[in-house]
């Protein structure tokens, strides 16, 4: 269904990175592919998942984005064993609750909002110092159905169009402080988030066989790229790895 490769990311030698939700699928790919170029990588791991295995020179962190505790003690880590902060990749996020709007409660639609809303903002403002002292970025992970409604996915789509906006003012209050934000959008990937997809049998895209789901290497290195190149990408802060900025770069290989 898309026909997508990945980009070739830049020598990432003397950068600091955090990526939250760096246990599995994506998150887990950026990682590698961060210490593969040579930066030096935090990984947040959400403490009730099950990591993939990781480089050894990655440190690894319990941090759950809705606990301002494990936020905190995140940064200080980083703060304590790197000095600097170039990059804050926030890629933790849920699908859930799916289903029927009738259905899902205000408890339910709010946790979501806790990780996928609240969570990039906790993130955001405990790295900003660091960010704006090494004119750093913020890169969310983003979707398409921030701005396309599906049918099942009222938690989702709310939740991620919430987080487009707050990419967009961190983008617009940010930005004269030296900090770039970008909002970059996936499209459907071959992760165990797109297999609870796939089981609710809701929308087109749980119907998207796996073997035609983009590989965890084409988003991971297009976020990769931006840890390297933010500085100097003439870009606003909305992006899409399916965008021709991106594209033109995979055809080249």
């Amino acid at each position: 269904m898309f026909n997508l490769a990945a980009v070739e990311v830049p020598d990432l030698t003397g950068k600091v990175v955090l990526v939250t939700g760096a246990g599995r699928g994506i998150g887990a790919e950026l990682v590698r592919i961060l210490a593969a170029k040579g930066a030096r990588v935090f990984a947040g791991i959400h403490p009730g998942s099950r990591p993939e295995p990781l480089p050894d020179q990655v440190i690894p962190l319990v941090l759950d984005v809705t606990e301002q505790k494990d936020v905190d003690a995140a940064l200080a880590r980083v703060a304590a064993d790197a000095g600097r902060l170039d990059v804050l990749v926030n890629n933790a996020g849920v699908i859930t609750p799916i289903g029927a709007l009738p259905t899902i409660s205000a408890e339910s639609l709010a946790a979501a909002f806790e990780v996928n809303v609240m969570g990039v903002q906790r993130m955001a403002l405990a790295a900003l110092p660091m960010l704006i002292s090494s004119q750093g970025a913020i890169i969310n992970a983003g979707t398409g159905a921030a701005t396309n409604p599906m049918e099942g996915w009222t938690a989702y789509c709310t939740t991620k169009a919430a987080a487009q906006m707050l990419t967009r003012m961190m983008d617009k209050e940010l930005a004269a402080q030296g900090v770039r934000s970008f909002f970059l959008g996936i499209p459907p990937t071959n992760t165990d988030m797109q297999g609870v997809i796939r089981v609710s049998g809701l929308n087109p895209i749980s119907q998207i066989p796996k073997d035609s789901l983009v590989p965890t290497a084409v988003p991971a290195s297009c976020m990769a790229w931006l840890c390297a190149k933010h500085a100097e990408t003439n870009h606003g802060p909305l992006m899409d790895v399916r965008d021709e900025f991106f594209t033109a770069m995979m055809k080249l290989q």
